[in-house]
């Protein structure tokens, strides 16, 4: 087996370095996410950009929205949070669709 670099587009590929001092504040919302009652976080991605938290994916329902920033705000070192979720249950009723 041959390893050869990877490119692109005849350009090697680089990766951005992660944020070393993101990851525990990242870790600290989504732990907090994951164990407080009233939210499914299965599918939530927390990202840090600097002390602002990001939040995307999908809640079940609309309340679970506003609970996820309240839960993410509580993290000490956290300045803002973006909330980016959307509600699947919303969704399902707006267009009819159901899984």
């Amino acid at each position: 087996m041959v390893n050869k670099p990877g490119m692109f587009h005849e350009t090697t590929r680089t990766l951005a370095p992660e944020d070393p001092q993101a990851a525990p504040l990242e870790s600290a919302v989504a732990d907090a996410l994951a164990v407080a009652g009233g939210i499914d976080a299965s599918d939530v991605t927390v990202t840090a950009v600097g002390s602002v938290i990001v939040l995307e994916g999908n809640v079940l329902q609309l309340e679970e929205i506003s609970l996820a920033t309240e839960i993410a705000r509580s993290i000490p070192g956290v300045s803002a949070v973006d909330n980016r979720l959307t509600a699947a249950g919303l969704k399902d009723v707006i267009t009819g669709y159901r899984h």
